[in-house]
């Protein structure tokens, strides 16, 4: 697909599909990059703090890092020419932070809202697993999803979809998905 550099961020809580749908988003685009979360919570190598139920000061200001340097990374490829698929967990209020450290218009918001069965089969299918002892459950992490993220862009119940037609629907929907970044963010309208 050709079009003008665009920047999506595709969130949702861990297992929804972030890293399928993103990369698939971004292989859509002629000139595409694709920016996976993950990766920037791998570089810390020693001394990181995850991010737990109740998380320690030191793990907040670690996940504001990560969301800052790959905000900066979509930026640097926007500037480039690249449309940029963003795919991590930002939900709750630090989601507002997030598109305040986008500057280049347009930015696209979609957030997959799966079931919490459809999560726990896919999280079952996976070879990691990003729920466990000590971390964050399926019910708690939805729960901030829906009841603290602010409803804004595009939200997706993608239970019943493949990761191809979640694809299909962003790109028809992609209007809906738009959203106000920079200082103005969190002021667009959302979507169901």
């Amino acid at each position: 697909m050709t079009a003008a550099p665009s920047t999506f961020l595709v969130t949702g809580i861990s297992a929804s599909g972030k890293s399928t749908v993103g990369d698939l988003l971004a292989r859509r685009f002629e000139r595409s990059a694709f920016v996976d979360g993950d990766v920037f919570l791998r570089m810390v190598v020693r001394g990181r703090a995850g991010m737990v139920p109740d998380p320690p000061p030191e793990a907040l200001a670690q996940l504001r890092l990560r969301y800052r340097q790959s905000a900066a990374t979509a930026e640097s490829f926007r500037a480039a020419g690249f449309t940029v698929v963003v795919a991590d967990v930002v939900i709750g209020e630090l989601l507002t932070d997030y598109l305040r450290w986008l500057r280049s218009d347009p930015v696209h918001l979609v957030v997959l809202a799966p079931g919490v069965e459809a999560v726990a089969s896919r999280e079952a299918g996976r070879a990691g697993r990003a729920y466990g002892a000590g971390r964050w459950g399926m019910a708690g992490l939805d729960a901030i999803l829906r009841t603290e993220t602010p409803r804004l862009g595009l939200w997706l119940d993608t239970s019943d979809q493949t990761p191809e037609e979640t694809v299909d629907t962003i790109l028809e929907r992609a209007a809906e998905a738009r959203v106000a970044v920079g200082p103005a963010s969190g002021q667009a309208a959302a979507s169901s």
